[in-house]
């Protein structure tokens, strides 16, 4: 018997295994462009999920191999096989399914499957398929038979362990072909058996496989990190199956189901691993009689070994010969693999021991021992294994399997929680007793860094959190917006406790609700625990600033006093930009009304909570004032009476630093520590920060970057450039970039911003205004005059240039129009003057900010002409109403969608998507424009909701749509406002947050507040982890 050779299981798996399998689900249509880390590993679980941003860490699930070698079509079968086929195809379904939200191993994902019947009456019949299919947390799916009709299917039973669940329909929805089940008959998997295995093969509607048992001792395969099943044989064949096959049926030439296609090598080698269906067997004919599935357990992982390994584990030569004597074509014996801390097992059973008998019984077969654990939940069994040579006679307390696996979970502050599962704490040795708080969903608050999923939460406030009922007490004491200490530990590291600051989010996520799983209706119920405490009053606190004595300028190092940590946490993901929180520093222009500049690579949009740190002690809330549409810098303010510290309002210059200027480097870098460098202005010149193609996001255009000569300077994402009498001569900005398309990380840019720009609209906003920017909706590139003359410049606009700025000999040409920019400046225009102002710097096209036109003089296709050109209000470009629907994030296209389309087809654009919901089920993907509900125009959010909302839920709707590049096309789509209700944001200033929420329900608003629900967000591509917690 060979031994499994992959990684054991409570070590992560490496990358370079080579044995491990991949299950048999199908990736999805529009796969996300996940990082995905060992995607080449041969062995996964085999399917992509739709979770959008994982913090850097995916589950080894969520990674799959398309080469799992070619597939073998049934080569010219006989009569008889023709005969036989022909009467299975009929009882195998394909199941198309979402798994709503993270739970346990399994992450929120769309794919689709295979199952077969295996029960039919007059109301009710099941579906038998895999347990990594139906999965072990909320489910919502349907299943389309041979003849293409489609019933809903709804979970009734997942076992705790093996790799087998059973869906439950209504055979009254198949109107147009006679169900019969498929017989399950687990004696007649025998080894040399011709097999045919019926499926959804990599996503085709259906394929017909073929091979021949091999192996009927195989240990149950490993996945990696996810789910797998353990203590159970598996058979083996050569089928090749692939994607979307799990739950296929094994059926041999009498046509009868032999066993379950479960999982395959994804190394090339044509290798399937099936699930013998005695315990699916035993679990049908519970259901079928109404009686509950009794599953035991003494929380003990046994592996099958062969007699040479059992006797170098000291099994003596007596008991192997009786072993052999009772099962002469036996050629091996169960040893013990994991015995779980704190377990029914711990202290009698070790790692090693071969067991011999049960109740006196010999036994060297899973399928009796489940048998015997089955019949034994509650009871005692004794155990006689051989240790060492030695016998060791154990008795054994039986506990509920049930017991130990996870039926709800509770969603707080915008993460998800349950109590440890049999299944991870398998996986990893863990005890199951106080182990912590299991968190699936690390989001919101508890956005750990490092990974979306694995967190055992030990305490939070000082209070420990051993499972989830002390959990939910703990939390349901917390104010919202407090500033709590939680502790924690991750499944793959459980001798490190990590430490963090919590910032508590009980308004964007106001309720804490509980869901339980329902397996007679199919679906979790959902309920409130309570509502939030409110918020306690912030009180002034006293602080002072470091100081950096060494330095050798002090007024210029005196700028730390003038400097603020700036937390932003994200709760809904809007205009395509790709983080959930960001940190970075601002600068304190107006110290008396708390008025702090920020780059908006750190505060993007007005929807997200601002931290701000005075001297890395104070901690108070922010809110944004004002944002620039054009030039990468947001406003901020926080509190000043709740700060007693020294902070100093920066001292801005009015005068432009000069190409090789001496100056004074002032940064953070990126252990948030001050930084300090004399250095030189290396250059002063216009650029433009690349679009990001596949996610619009905001980014700053039509600017002048200063660079310095300093390796300082790209190690520090927030600081100043300071002369030695401490005035700021620019603020030292982060700029967010494009995606790489290679690796799927964000690029972002680090640049100087002379503060010159800065004060016509800094003035505005210390007086108590709040500035409505006008602007020429386009984008410039400078041009040399070579390239002028060439284009029409004549001579005397040439020397004028000369003349008037000796150092920038250059004008501006439009290089893009945003969409909808009518009657104004066309791409290729070379921009002279604007109300009589010669144009050969960015800050000269300043004058657009207070004018309703704009008189341009302007060479266009060699003609030199005069025009009226119309700016446009920047009110209007930031995002203001959104809408969650079916799991879409909806709003009208932001500035950055205009800046790179030529036309914005509707002001439904979708900007983000939800794992495991019918907008990603569907293929409803971001950057899509939505046209027409029902073929009804839906121009705009107003009509939208008024279309959706006539649309009953669980019904099918058409959705006409837009692809970014112009492709049209129509989605079908389901509602699921279980899972997914559709809730509006309206910004809305008498609300503390800024925005108020309205929850619709059966078409009809509902009473109360709506809710941000736990879970990633895709936003069109992969992104790289968020910046850490508060503390």
């Amino acid at each position: 018997m060979e031994q499994q050779s992959s990684t054991k299981r409570k070590q992560p798996p490496s990358s370079n295994t080579a044995d491990r399998p991949s299950k048999q689900l199908r990736r999805p249509s529009q796969p996300m462009e996940e990082e995905i880390p060992d995607s080449n590993k041969p062995h996964t679980n085999g399917f992509t999920t739709s979770v959008p941003e994982t913090n850097g860490h995916s589950s080894p699930r969520q990674s799959i191999d398309e080469e799992g070698g070619s597939i073998i079509a049934a080569a010219a079968d006989t009569a008889e096989w023709q005969a036989t086929i022909e009467k299975v195809v009929n009882r195998v379904v394909s199941i198309h399914f979402c798994q709503t939200c993270a739970f346990d191993t399994d992450s929120a994902i769309s794919s689709e499957a295979t199952g077969f019947v295996v029960h039919v009456d007059d109301t009710t019949a099941y579906i038998l398929t895999n347990r990594h299919v139906v999965g072990s947390g909320p489910f919502w799916g349907y299943a389309i038979f041979d003849n293409h009709e489609e019933c809903d299917v709804f979970p009734v039973y997942r076992d705790p362990v093996h790799d087998f669940g059973l869906l439950r329909f209504n055979p009254s929805k198949i109107k147009y072909m006679s169900l019969a089940p498929l017989d399950l008959r687990p004696d007649l998997a025998k080894v040399g058996v011709e097999i045919r295995v019926v499926g959804n093969d990599a996503g085709e509607k259906l394929s017909i496989l073929s091979g021949v048992i091999s192996r009927l001792d195989r240990n149950a395969p490993e996945y990696g990190e996810g789910y797998s099943d353990f203590n159970t044989n598996y058979i083996q064949a050569a089928a090749a199956a692939s994607g979307g096959s799990s739950g296929s049926p094994v059926v041999n030439i009498d046509g009868h189901a032999v066993a379950l296609q479960a999982g395959g090598r994804s190394d090339g080698a044509a290798t399937d691993y099936f699930l013998p269906l005695d315990r699916p067997l035993r679990a049908l004919q519970c259901i079928r009689e109404g009686k509950p599935v009794s599953r035991g357990t003494i929380q003990t992982q046994w592996v099958l070994k062969a007699f040479d390994e059992c006797r170098r584990l000291g099994l003596d030569a007596e008991w192997e010969s009786k072993v052999r004597a009772e099962f002469p074509k036996e050629t091996g014996m169960l040893v013990a693999e994991v015995v779980l801390p704190q377990g029914p097992g711990d202290a009698k059973l070790e790692e090693g021991d071969v067991l011999v008998q049960v109740n006196g019984e010999l036994l060297t077969q899973f399928v009796r021992l489940d048998d015997v654990l089955d019949s034994s939940v509650g009871g005692k069994v004794k155990l006689l294994v051989q240790r060492g040579g030695e016998d060791v006679t154990v008795e054994l307390e039986v506990g509920d399997l049930h017991a130990i696996t996870p039926d709800r979970f509770v969603s707080v502050a915008g993460a998800a929680f349950h109590d440890l599962s049999y299944q991870q704490a398998r996986l990893y040795a863990v005890t199951l007793k106080d182990a912590g708080v299991y968190c699936c969903e690390a989001s919101g608050s508890f956005r750990f860094e490092g990974s979306s999923s694995g967190w055992l939460v030990q305490s939070i406030d000082n209070k420990p959190t051993p499972d989830l009922d002390t959990f939910v007490e703990v939390m349901k004491s917390i104010p919202d917006r407090s500033r709590v200490v939680v502790t924690y530990k991750h499944l793959r590291d459980m001798h490190t406790l990590n430490t963090s600051i919590m910032l508590v989010d009980r308004h964007w996520h106001k309720h804490m609700r509980q869901a339980v799983r329902n397996d007679e209706t199919g679906v979790w119920d959902f309920s409130d625990l309570s509502e939030p405490v409110p918020p306690t009053a912030p009180v002034p606190r006293k602080a002072n600033f470091v100081q950096m004595a060494g330095a050798q300028h002090p007024q210029a190092v005196d700028i730390v006093r003038s400097f603020v940590r700036i937390s932003a946490s994200m709760p809904l993901k809007l205009d395509g930009f790709p983080k959930a929180r960001k940190i970075g520093f601002g600068l304190v222009i107006d110290a008396e009304k708390g008025l702090v500049v920020v780059s908006r690579a750190i505060v993007p949009y007005d929807m997200c909570d601002i931290s701000v740190t005075i001297a890395d002690s104070i901690i108070v809330d922010g809110k944004v004032v004002f944002m620039h549409p054009l030039q990468n810098y947001a406003v901020v303010q926080y509190d000043p009476s709740l700060v007693q510290a020294p902070v100093k309002s920066a001292k801005l210059a009015d005068r432009p630093i000069k190409q090789g200027e001496q100056t004074i480097f002032f940064g953070f870098n990126q252990n948030l520590r001050p930084v300090v460098a004399k250095t030189a202005v290396t250059d002063i010149t216009t650029v433009a920060i690349p679009a990001s193609a596949s996610t619009p996001r905001y980014r700053a255009v039509n600017l002048d970057a200063i660079t310095v000569d300093t390796s300082l300077s790209g190690q520090c994402g927030s600081g100043v450039l300071v002369t030695e009498d401490g005035t700021v001569q620019a603020l030292w900005l982060t700029y967010l970039g494009e995606r790489n398309g290679h690796s799927g990380k964000d690029v972002e840019y680090h640049l100087g911003f002379g503060t010159p720009a800065l004060l016509p609209v800094i003035e505005e906003v210390k007086g108590g205004g709040r500035p409505d920017l006008r602007i020429l909706n386009l984008e410039t590139q400078t041009v040399q005059m070579s390239q002028c003359r060439i284009m029409g410049v004549s001579e005397e606009w040439i020397e004028r240039v000369e003349r008037e700025d000796p150092e920038r000999h250059q004008l501006f040409m439009v290089r893009k129009v945003d969409a909808g920019n009518t009657g104004g400046l066309q791409e290729g225009d070379i921009v002279l003057t604007l109300n009589d102002r010669l144009i050969t710097r960015v800050s000269h096209l300043d004058v657009m900010y207070t004018h309703v036109t704009l008189r341009a003089a302007v060479v266009r296709k060699q003609q030199q002409m005069e025009l009226d050109i119309p700016t446009v209000p920047t009110s209007e470009l930031e995002t203001d109403r959104v809408v969650v629907f079916c799991g879409a994030v909806l709003h009208r296209p932001h500035h950055a969608v205009r800046q790179q389309i030529s036309k914005v087809h509707s002001d439904i654009y979708v900007s983000a998507r939800m794992g495991g919901s019918p907008a990603y089920m569907y293929g409803l993907a971001p950057t899509n424009f939505i046209l027409a509900v029902n073929a009804v125009p839906t121009p705009d959010i107003e009509s939208f909701l008024r279309e959706v909302n006539k649309v009953p839920d669980n019904t099918y709707f058409r959705l006409k749509v837009m692809t970014f590049d112009n492709v049209p096309w129509v989605a079908t789509m389901k509602k699921n406002e279980h899972y997914f209700p559709t809730v509006e944001f309206i910004k809305d200033a008498s609300v503390r947050e800024g925005w108020r929420r309205v929850t619709y329900e059966d078409g009809k608003m509902r009473k109360g507040e709506g809710e941000c629900l736990p879970g990633a967000v895709d936003e069109g591509g992969a992104a790289g982890a968020d910046d850490g917690m508060e503390g």
